[in-house]
């Protein structure tokens, strides 16, 4: 009973915030300019960190389906399962853990500064509203990209394990490809896609509402911080399941 108070005035901050913002975002004149210096920001600090990832999933699955598959004669099917599990499930999933675990943090990192500096309330006291200001540029930065960052996963995945494939399981590329061609269809690929838009709503305004409740001055900034991807990571798996029945029922 101890938690539930907390954890029932958290959910309720983080819904205000959100309503919040989806609110301004339709009555206030969006900053374009601050919104593409975050998808920017976003991007280049989220490659090389998703694209290894990815790569490696890739590369892994193989490996270890080559093994499973083995025994029962079917290394043929291995480029199907990993065309569907990346598409699917680790793409969308494994993706929206790095944007939570690097750019998360740091939006964050950065807006927690900004209330301990006492910046957040500077821009209060010139009659600007730090939701329009700060929020909605960094969730809608989120939206945009997880999805962009989840399609260049989805191919380097598949082409990492393409790479594995052909070693350990003795097929050929063009089979490889062909058999995810073949079983990989539309809806698949616009389901995981679907369920990043979520996730990196989730992301962004977790984030930012972290960073704006920030107290406690640098201690507190990194404790929030912290925070902000434990909760992000939490959601992330918890509405996965729930967007993936949604989905599966549509």
């Amino acid at each position: 009973m101890n938690y539930l108070v907390p954890f029932l005035e958290y959910l309720g901050g983080v819904a205000a915030l959100a309503f919040r913002t989806v609110r301004n975002l339709f009555h206030y004149r969006l900053d374009f300019s601050a919104l593409i210096y975050q998808i920017a920001s976003i991007g280049s600090r989220s490659f090389s960190l998703v694209a290894l990832v990815a790569v490696f999933t890739g590369m892994v699955m193989a490996l270890q389906l080559a093994v499973g598959l083995g025994r029962f004669g079917l290394k043929l099917y291995v480029g199907q399962v990993i065309g569907l599990a990346i598409v699917r499930e680790l793409g969308p999933v494994l993706t929206s853990l790095m944007l939570a675990s690097r750019v998360g943090s740091g939006i964050t990192a950065e807006l927690g500064s900004m209330v301990v500096t006492e910046q957040v309330l500077a821009i209060e006291a010139m009659g600007a509203d730090p939701v329009t200001k700060l929020v909605i540029p960094r969730v809608l930065a989120c939206v945009i990209s997880a999805p962009l960052l989840t399609v260049m996963a989805d191919i380097i995945g598949v082409y990492g394990g393409m790479a594995v494939a052909v070693m350990e399981a003795g097929i050929t590329s063009k089979f490889y490809m062909d058999q995810i061609l073949k079983t990989v269809i539309l809806e698949d690929f616009s389901q995981g896609l679907m369920k990043t838009v979520f996730f990196g709503f989730f992301i962004g305004v977790i984030s930012c509402y972290q960073g704006l409740t920030t107290s406690g001055g640098t201690e507190g900034v990194g404790k929030a911080t912290t925070q902000a991807v434990v909760y992000c990571a939490a959601v992330i798996f918890v509405s996965d399941f729930f967007l993936t029945k949604l989905f599966l029922l549509l």
